[in-house]
């Protein structure tokens, strides 16, 4: 077993900026058990819990903070929780570590993060076993590592400019994962593990297309592909790769093949549908044809009114059309409906740059968009994305 917590999720809250505390994990015991007749876990994603509480010492109260973005709680609630010693068992100590981490990236406090994931030395060493702790774990073996700490390891050398030793780092992370799918094949239990190759995949493409290095982006993509080519999204994602090529063409051909496979499902969830209709919207823009895209997005937003993607390009197609009233109109109804997926940074650029052509007075319309980003926004909204 690789984590004890389900580590996919993500975590908010509201904390004072205290300072950080490294984990204090217990000492191995020593291993009295004949490991011949250990039974390795499964992946905590498969297994059957009550709840997340099940998981870890009060993980619901951490998750709930997560999903609304108190990130400066969640650190608050980690120095209490340590303070207080109320982590009993050394997977809750990791456990509290990863969202500690996790918290103090969303806030832009990368050495304080860097400085606490590199207290753990070795995530393989035989203190993250569950088999070091037989009493506490018995006929338990393999990592107690959640699987977002192994990602923040690898994805912090990036967050502090140094590239290269964070790419290194993700690529050990993606055959760390493909050495658990060939390991997981044998018991049948491999589908988060794949769901999780694709996840560090797209991680690593990111990487590279922010240093414009399109043909490795295209190589790793076709290398999923070529396992599985009936996964709508990522065959939109080829598409994209094409688009950042200049082959509009390959995009078009990418984009007809996703088309087929969503139609090929029958009763297509209005999430497929969307993603055909903004391929098709793309290619629109691409091609200048903004009042065809307009409708694309606008077919897509009638079908899930939360489709920021479709929003923001819908409000940018319209301000190309130099409908400038419209375009502000759509972004600002979006942030008044659904603030919570509207409110991310791009958005906010985008609407302020709006503002600075339709007004002249568009320092004040900034401000009072300011005032309330800051009442409704998580921990880890850039404000400076007003750009006042």
């Amino acid at each position: 077993m690789d984590s004890d917590t389900p580590d996919s999720q993500t975590v908010t809250t509201e904390t004072p900026d205290s300072q950080t505390v490294t984990t204090d994990i217990p000492d191995p015991q020593t291993v009295t058990t004949d490991l011949e007749t250990l039974t390795l876990s499964n992946d905590p994603l498969t297994d059957q819990f009550g709840s997340l509480n099940d998981v870890a010492h009060e993980l619901a109260s951490l998750q709930d903070l997560a999903t609304r973005g108190s990130w400066r709680s969640i650190l608050d609630k980690v120095a209490r929780a340590r303070a207080q010693s109320l982590l009993h068992k050394p997977h809750d100590h990791l456990v509290y570590f990863t969202y500690n981490v996790l918290a103090l990236t969303k806030l832009r406090r990368f050495p304080e993060a860097a400085a606490e994931i590199d207290s753990l030395e070795d995530l393989d060493s035989p203190r993250y076993q569950y088999e070091s702790y037989p009493k506490v774990y018995p006929n338990r073996v393999g990592s107690m590592v959640p699987f977002s700490l192994r990602w923040l390891y690898a994805l912090m050398p990036i967050k502090l400019g140094q590239r290269q030793d964070g790419l290194d780092r993700l690529y050990c992370l993606l055959d760390f994962v493909r050495s658990k799918i060939k390991e997981k094949q044998k018991n049948g239990s491999v589908s988060v593990w794949k769901r999780r190759e694709v996840f560090v995949i797209n991680g690593i493409i990111g990487v590279h297309l922010s240093n414009k290095e399109v043909s490795v982006c295209l190589s790793l993509i076709n290398d999923l592909l070529n396992r599985d080519y009936t996964d709508p999204v990522l065959v939109s994602k080829l598409g994209y790769i094409q688009m950042q090529m200049g082959d509009l063409e390959g995009a078009k051909s990418s984009f007809n093949v996703v088309q087929g496979l969503v139609e090929n499902e029958g009763e297509a969830s209005n999430e497929l549908k969307n993603i055909v209709s903004r391929n098709k919207a793309l290619v629109y823009m691409v091609g200048k044809d903004y009042v065809s895209a307009v409708r694309e997005y606008e077919e897509c937003i009638e079908r899930e009114h939360n489709d920021i993607v479709a929003i923001n390009n819908k409000a940018l197609c319209l301000m190309y059309l130099r409908d400038l009233s419209d375009s502000i109109k759509v972004l600002e109804n979006a942030l008044e409906r659904v603030p919570t997926v509207a409110l991310n940074e791009t958005v906010v650029v985008n609407l302020c740059s709006m503002y600075e052509l339709a007004y002249v007075n568009h320092s004040d319309i900034k401000r009072t968009l300011n005032s309330w980003i800051a009442r409704v926004a998580p921990d880890d909204f850039d404000s400076s994305s007003t750009r006042i």
